[in-house]
């Protein structure tokens, strides 16, 4: 009995990682995750357990961008390192990861687009601001925008479900990439993904692109961008970086997508593409986020020393 085309192509994949020793890509994976999952915790507990924090949209917007980048590092990195083993991974939880890949990359993206919106907003609405966004509304945007990002990925598993029944099987390698490229066959359903892909990039995009032309002309008057090392030319700077780190990595999955399509085969640089996207591209944003805000929000970076102040001064009494 012939085996179905996703272990075929996962097959053929692990040959080609073992081939080239592609495993060293677990050290950046690892080295990436590692040096975040230390800090972004962190910075959650303090946005939560502060209240003068708690009690500001932008920093629960922060704390819903952090806890998303902490699910989806650890996943990704369990993804990572199964892969490489080659470990195969039971049909059940290699759907889970896939959807929750999808589902907490998407919710990042889309926090980041309102966390821009939410600046705009405060700057041309500063006296009706906590009207429009008070702390209430932003727990129920932050709720939908999971219900949002989760509509996606969920309806393509119902999809594979239903029509790849088959093909339930243990597999040696667990992407998105395969999943897509061995279940979607029909030129409709591929055009489908991709248009999904264009509108919610070029929406995000054009959203935030109008929001920061907005802020510039409000505030061009007031001084702020005459300075070329002024704080508002290097937090847009710092910003506009950030944002294309988080947009790259969607844009080359359709590359990587768009190489497979029409072949039953897998090309070695499909699987460098993949690798250096998931093992870093991936990564660095979410690498980089936690210390740009630690700079930028001089509340956070003050709640944090706090923090970390009377942790040694209470080590030291205890030492003592």
């Amino acid at each position: 009995m012939s085996q179905p085309l996703i272990v075929n192509i996962s097959k053929e994949w692990s040959a080609i990682m073992n081939s080239r020793h592609m495993d060293l890509f677990l050290i950046p994976t690892v080295l990436l995750t590692s040096v975040t999952l230390l800090v972004n915790p962190m910075l959650f507990l303090c946005i939560l357990c502060f209240p003068s924090l708690r009690q500001e949209t932008r920093y629960l917007l922060l704390a819903n961008m952090l806890i998303a980048d902490v699910l989806f590092l650890t996943i990704n990195l369990t993804v990572v390192s199964c892969n490489t083993v080659g470990k195969d991974m039971p049909h059940i939880l290699c759907e889970f990861m896939l959807l929750s890949t999808v589902t907490t990359y998407s919710c990042s993206v889309l926090t980041v687009t309102l966390m821009v919106v939410d600046t705009y907003v405060a700057v041309r609405w500063p006296l009706r601001y906590n009207e429009i966004l008070p702390p209430c509304r932003a727990r129920k945007i932050i709720g939908a925008l999971w219900v949002l990002s989760a509509v996606c990925p969920v309806s393509l598993l119902v999809m594979f479900e239903v029509f790849n029944s088959e093909q339930q099987q243990s597999r040696p390698v667990c992407l998105v990439l395969i999943a897509l490229h061995s279940s979607v066959q029909s030129r409709k359903v591929t055009g489908s993904i991709y248009l999904y892909f264009i509108i919610a990039v070029s929406l995000c995009t054009a959203l935030i692109v109008y929001c920061y032309i907005r802020l510039y002309v409000i505030t061009k008057t007031s001084g702020i961008w005459r300075s070329p090392y002024s704080r508002a030319r290097m937090t847009l700077l710092a910003h506009a970086l950030l944002l294309m780190m988080y947009f790259t990595p969607a844009l080359v999955f359709a590359v990587e997508l768009a190489l497979l399509q029409g072949h039953n085969t897998v090309s070695e640089a499909a699987v460098w593409i993949n690798l250096v996207n998931m093992s870093v591209l991936m990564l660095l944003p979410r690498f980089c986020t936690p210390y740009l805000y630690i700079l930028r929000y001089r509340e956070i970076y003050e709640t944090l020393q706090q923090v970390l102040w009377k942790k040694r001064h209470l080590s030291q009494i205890t030492v003592a």
